[in-house]
């Protein structure tokens, strides 16, 4: 399969949350191009994504979960989790989430379509060192983005995620690319027909966050 990772078209400059919902549900998801900001919209092919009945964790993070390292939490501080993703960090000199990409996701956070997954240091200060956030649509989660500044954070945070995504009864985790890091969970790519019949599944069931 000759995988397609090139962006689908450019999109207006105006980014609104209705536009975002449109992108999702057509197997679509927009990244800010790191130069001038201009709004690109992807639909790999293959896509990649993380059966949740295959989920593997490792013995060594389930003792980090196990020993509650972290302090855990939903949907505390989203629009800190987006910008915390967003920062630029040694060896990425550019982001792809852009100013106006955080608004429009804040705005779907307040909506209700969009959550994060954040973990604070298990203490007094209580300090955020690790989140991730993504969109949710029927019972399909698309994940962003993440980050880490404690060893495991955002890996604690995943484990916590997909642990409530199978409690809730979603069918459908994207991952939109993958890469060595999500594949140690159990994290495969599919043609991208396959993709579109499965979101259309998934946008088809009703789930509550």
């Amino acid at each position: 399969m000759r995988e397609d990772t090139s962006p689908k078209f450019q999109g207006d400059e105006k980014l609104t949350a209705e536009v975002l919902i449109w992108g999702y549900k057509n197997g679509l998801f927009p990244m800010a191009n790191g130069v001038d900001g201009a709004i690109q919209w992807f639909g790999p092919d293959p896509r990649a994504v993380l059966p949740l009945n295959r989920f593997h964790v490792s013995r060594s993070l389930r003792r980090r979960v196990q020993s509650h390292t972290f302090h855990v939490t939903v949907d505390q501080c989203f629009t800190r989790v987006v910008q915390c993703c967003a920062e630029v960090m040694p060896g990425r000199r550019e982001t792809w989430i852009s100013p106006r990409m955080i608004d429009a996701y804040s705005t779907l956070h307040g909506m209700g379509f969009a959550h994060s997954i954040e973990a604070w240091t298990n203490n007094l200060c209580r300090e955020l060192v690790g989140g991730l956030y993504g969109v949710v649509l029927g019972s399909a989660f698309f994940g962003e983005s993440m980050f880490s500044r404690a060893t495991d954070a955002s890996k604690v945070c995943l484990v916590h995620l997909v642990e409530h995504l199978r409690c809730q009864g979603f069918t459908l985790l994207d991952t939109q690319f993958t890469n060595p890091h999500l594949e140690q969970f159990g994290v495969v790519v599919i043609p991208r027909s396959d993709y579109l019949l499965k979101l259309k599944k998934a946008l088809s069931v009703s789930i509550n966050w």
